[in-house]
This record gives C-alpha cells, structure tokens and sequence, in this order.
C-alpha cells in the first residue's frame, strides 16, 4: 500500500517524555561545554514549548551523541610490569596494581572529556606511575605514603575543561609518581602531531 500522495504529512506529537529526554540531552551537551549557558536556556525553552517530534529534532541534531561511560579498568603489573599508552578510552576508575614490575598510565595521547577520574593504587613493590598532560591537575588528600611515599611532579595550574585526577589508596613500597611528560616525551607528541 502506497501513501496518498493528496494527503499532506501530519507531523507526530511529541509526549513529555520526549521532551525530557531532549531536554535531559540538551543539559548533558551543557555540561560537556558542547553548547553555552545562554544557548542551552534558548534550546530549552523551545523543546519544553514543542508539539511535535519535528520540532524538538533540529535542538539536538547538531550535537554529537554523548559517548556511554566506559568499563573500569583494572591493571595488574605481576612481575613483567603494565602500561597503559596511546590512544585509550579513559572510565571514571581505573585501578592500579605496582606488583613486582611497575605499573605506568600514559593519559598524554587520550582525549577525556570526564571532569574527575578516581585512580585507586597498590604501589607493592613496583609502584604506580601516572604521566598526565599539561593541564591536568591532581588531588591526593586520600592517598597513604606507604614506605615510599608520593612524589608529584605536576603543577597546580588547571585548564578548563580538563579533568582532575583523583589519586587513593596506597603507595607501598614501590611508591606512586604522578608528572607531566619528560623533554623526550614532548618531542614524540610533537612528532606525532605533525
């Protein structure tokens, strides 16, 4: 059967809930920093005023779909040691276990638009380390120095839009190290930028 070509379209109603969930995708878009404060009330004010699935459609068209969260992480160094590089899909937690071997967690290659991410540590006797970008600040208020203790090598000075990094647990005898990248590792990321 073929739609009757004299017959104009009607556009579909929208229901509440399809206004919250276009309203509930329009805050998300806000607290990403996809769009402002001052675009999100305009948005807002027209999709809780809208009729039909034709009108609440072009609020959202333009922003691309927020990603689902990730799976937590879980490293374990054993005796070989582990590390986590390149380009990688960082969850709110990650765990990190020094073993005998160490454990590292590169963040410079990644892109993160999470405000904190929780790392859990168990120095043991590799220890922990954690390489984040210019940028990225951490906090480690809940972080037991263990034997070796703590060594942080970043600076204090946090951009916008970028996450903080939430450092707990202990750092045994290995220690955990949270720094910037090292000259040698800036000029592999130039490199690889080019």
């Amino acid at each position: 059967m073929s739609a009757d070509p004299s017959r104009p379209v009607v556009p579909l109603r929208a229901s509440d809930a399809d206004r919250e969930a276009v309203v509930a995708e329009l805050q998300d878009a806000a607290a990403d920093g996809r769009i402002d404060l001052d675009e999100l009330g305009v948005r807002l004010e027209v999709a809780l005023a809208a009729r039909t699935h034709d009108e609440l459609a072009p609020l959202t068209a333009d922003l691309v779909p927020a990603m689902p969260p990730a799976q937590p992480l879980v490293l374990k160094a054993g005796m070989a040691g582990v590390v986590r590089e390149g380009a990688w899909r960082v969850p709110e937690h990650i765990s990190a276990y020094g073993g005998l071997g160490g454990a590292k967690i590169d963040f410079t290659r990644v892109e993160c638009r999470l405000r904190v991410v929780e790392i859990e540590v168990d120095g043991q006797t590799g220890g922990v380390e954690i390489v984040i970008p210019d940028g990225w600040v951490v906090e480690t208020g809940e972080l037991d120095p263990g034997l070796a203790g703590f060594r942080n090598g970043t600076t204090a000075d946090k951009l916008p839009g970028t996450p903080l990094i939430r450092v707990t647990g202990a750092c045994g005898m290995g220690g955990v190290t949270v720094r910037h990248p090292k000259r040698g590792e800036r000029r592999k990321l130039l490199k690889e930028s080019r």
